[in-house]
């Protein structure tokens, strides 16, 4: 049994039914002796199936009532009225986040006015050691003052503390808006959890629709644990790539790849919209790239002495039947049909510099020049026995690629696309796989269901040890194409992590095996010694 319109519940008055969601019913109330119209939230009735619930309530409410901050809705007072607890708080006039995103699209500069008190509210709850836990647009109060409000601020903590069917199926939140760790059912979440939701929300706001669209709720659930990102390039051809590249860190699968405060996202994402506003909008077209065959040297290469005995043998190549994903991205970039494959290493070799705005000679084109003659230095020092050299040379490469792709380096479409490639892999030599996913997650927009993409993909997610999230990618991949070999070679690998031998051998067959004396990229050498693929395992 809930309130009814005209109750008196202590003092105050019920005056109509607001709204009702999955935790709570919310009515319009009014207190008599403070002359004031509040809002009282009444959590569902199934909580008192939990005889200790109402004594924990008590204590998180007390929390949630500390919390003084302008863009909060504060919380007035708690009780509970015929064993039904219950939350008082500031009546706000106005429409919440929802219903005006219902109305029309909004443009940038109201995304960012709004963006930056609700992301305040919550920097300044989580100094405090509140999470909200349940960020969306419904819980977003705008008025017509132009006031924006955070409201709900651990009603979803509050729910939690409950041992009653409810409260454990609560704990999944508002499934669109979910994190994977929470979506998972994780007890040990943190500040990220928050910044995820937070930044569903402004992907909604920014594209026009929230990543994961399903027929059931566990399908999206599912999706915001193991789907890639819908890319809003994939979606809104035009949309801009610095805001893209704030959403895809934010919305990272691993809680360790995304910002690590929500001050972080908000600095990042002010940037970027300042970029987008600096610079004339742009129409990125996905042009068609035909594969290149890359060259490499035809010489077998063991890793260095330095290794343990272990990694001395022959590491796994990408053999002529089995091409990985990552040579393909690479062709796209790295075609040296003129250049030779082994260029002479300086005693130093000075990184390369990104160009400055306007300089005469020193262009896009040559910068990408450059950096391609800078990665074969590092395959060079493969050569040589250098591997931690060689990644140092890789790491310089992918980040002064990543400087290229700013707004104001000036790159276009194409460019974008090599550039990409090019940090994509050498944070996959450098042993930075996470940074390295970024990159094939962007090349993934402009070419989707591009098989190779996908599977360079499955290799840094295997890198990162994500076995579920590479094995879901690479279930896609066979879902286009069953036979496509490279994924069968990363899902052989795979198979060896899970320890899974036989399994792994069957799938090293379907890859096609390999021949020890193909031509193998030496870069690739260091992506195997990381996975720790190698041809023995197989036998």
């Amino acid at each position: 049994m809930t309130f009814i319109t005209g109750e008196q519940v202590g003092p105050y008055k019920i005056i109509e039914q607001l709204g009702s969601g999955g935790m709570a019913t919310v009515f319009k109330a009014y207190h008599a002796s403070l002359d004031r119209y509040v809002a009282i939230k009444v959590l569902h009735p199934a909580f008192k199936q939990d005889p200790n619930f109402l004594s924990r309530f008590q204590r998180e409410a007390r929390i949630v009532a500390k919390l003084e901050h302008p863009h909060i809705v504060p919380v007035y007072d708690f009780s509970e009225a015929g064993g039904q607890p219950y939350l008082v708080m500031r009546f706000i006039e106005g429409e919440t986040l929802k219903a005006r995103l219902a109305k029309s699209d909004l443009p940038l500069d109201e995304v960012a006015r709004i963006m930056k008190p609700v992301g305040e509210a919550l920097s300044y709850a989580h100094g405090q050691g509140v999470l909200h836990r349940d960020v969306k647009p419904s819980n977003v109060l705008l008025t017509s003052d132009g006031g924006v409000w955070l409201a709900d601020f651990g009603l979803a903590r509050i729910a939690q503390a409950g041992e009653s069917t409810l409260s454990q199926d609560s704990l999944l939140g508002t499934p669109q808006y979910i994190s994977p760790e929470q979506a998972q059912g994780l007890s040990d979440l943190d500040a990220r959890t928050d910044i995820y939701s937070l930044a569903v929300v402004m992907y909604e706001l920014l594209v026009g629709r929230v990543p994961y669209q399903a027929d059931t709720p566990y399908a999206v659930i599912h999706d915001h644990i193991y789907a890639p990102l819908p890319l809003p390039h994939s979606i809104k051809p035009d949309f801009p790539e610095p805001l893209e590249r704030v959403l895809l860190k934010a919305l990272s699968k691993e809680r360790d790849d995304r910002y690590a405060t929500v001050a972080d996202l908000m600095r990042a994402f002010d940037q970027a919209v300042q970029q987008v506003k600096a610079s004339a909008p742009t129409q990125i077209a996905v042009p068609v790239v035909e594969p290149v065959a890359v060259e490499a040297s035809a010489t077998t290469i063991a890793l260095p002495e330095e290794q343990p005995k272990s990694k001395k043998k022959l590491w796994l190549g990408l053999g002529a039947a089995a091409a990985l994903i990552v040579i393909i991205v690479g062709a796209i970039v790295l075609s040296q049909s003129s250049r030779p494959q082994q260029p002479s290493l300086p005693t130093q070799s000075p990184a390369v510099q990104p160009p400055a705005p306007g300089s005469p000679g020193n262009d896009v084109a040559q910068q990408i020049e450059q950096l391609r003659e800078r990665f074969n230095q590092g395959n060079a020092a493969i050569m040589q026995g250098q591997p931690e050299r060689a990644r140092g040379i890789f790491a310089d490469v992918a980040q002064t690629a990543e400087k290229l792709l700013a707004p104001e380096a000036g790159a276009g479409p194409d460019q974008q696309i090599q550039l990409d490639g090019l940090a994509g892999q050498s944070w996959l030599a450098a042993s930075k796989p996470d940074r390295a996913l970024d990159h094939f997650q962007l090349l993934l927009g402009r070419m989707p269901d591009n098989l190779e993409v996908m599977t360079g993909i499955a290799a840094a997610q295997l890198l990162k040890s994500n076995l579920d999230a590479a094995d879901a990618t690479l279930n896609r991949v066979f879902s286009l194409n069953a036979e496509f070999q490279a994924a069968h070679f990363i899902k052989a690998c795979l198979l060896l992590k899970r320890n899974e031998p036989l399994r792994a051998s069957r799938e090293f067959r379907a890859a096609g095996g390999f021949d020890v004396n193909a031509p193998v990229a030496p870069w690739i050498r260091l992506v195997l010694a990381d996975l720790d693929c190698r041809n023995d395992r197989f036998q």
